[in-house]
């Protein structure tokens, strides 16, 4: 990759530190976007539509800079449900209860936005997670980890312990796919 700097149109420190194993510097602008999910909408459809949504919003503004804008968007499904960023401990409760000892999939998007075009790649891999024992989940929960990711958990923190078996990226998992990133970010 020539271009070593861009906009990210997130907050997510993991996401940070992935662009980082790269060898990508990252200006963070995060993208104000509605994340509502349509009547019906398909979870894979979902995050791509937000990612696109996300770098679009950022170019609006920023595109005068000349860097490419990279957004991102990760959801958990369980079938062709959603399950977004728990808004309390009880919903969070109620995701990680369904999520135990279930497969579900993991969907991310990556967009990026450079020179007037935007590009987006899906990433979507299927993750069992064991049966988790409540009192271990209200832990978890009390712990504050799980209140800001899809699902109610992050792979790369303490519930990475309960995921027996993933079959796709585990940086997609995370919230950026590498190999996706990797492509787009090529390509400028």
């Amino acid at each position: 990759m020539q271009q070593k700097k861009i906009i990210l149109a997130s907050r997510s420190p993991r996401r940070v530190e992935l662009l980082a194993q790269l060898g990508v510097q990252c200006e963070i602008l995060p993208a104000d976007i509605d994340e509502s999910c349509l009547a019906g909408e398909d979870p894979a459809i979902y995050v791509q539509r937000l990612a696109k949504a996300k770098a679009l919003a950022i170019t609006a503004t920023y595109a005068d800079r000349g860097l490419p804008i990279l957004a991102a968007d990760t959801t958990v499904a369980l079938g062709q449900e959603i399950l977004g960023k728990p808004v309390d401990a009880a919903d969070a409760m109620e995701m990680l209860s369904r999520l135990s000892g279930s497969v579900h999939w993991v969907h991310t998007a990556v967009a990026v936005s450079h020179n007037g075009e935007v590009r987006c790649l899906l990433n979507s891999t299927e993750v069992e997670m064991m049966q988790v024992p409540t009192e271990i989940l209200q832990a978890y929960i009390a712990s504050g980890e799980p209140m800001d990711k899809a699902g109610a958990y992050g792979i790369q923190g303490r519930a990475g312990a309960w995921i027996s078996r993933i079959d796709g990226s585990y940086s997609g998992v995370m919230g950026l796919p590498l190999h996706e990133t990797a492509q787009l970010l090529h390509a400028w």
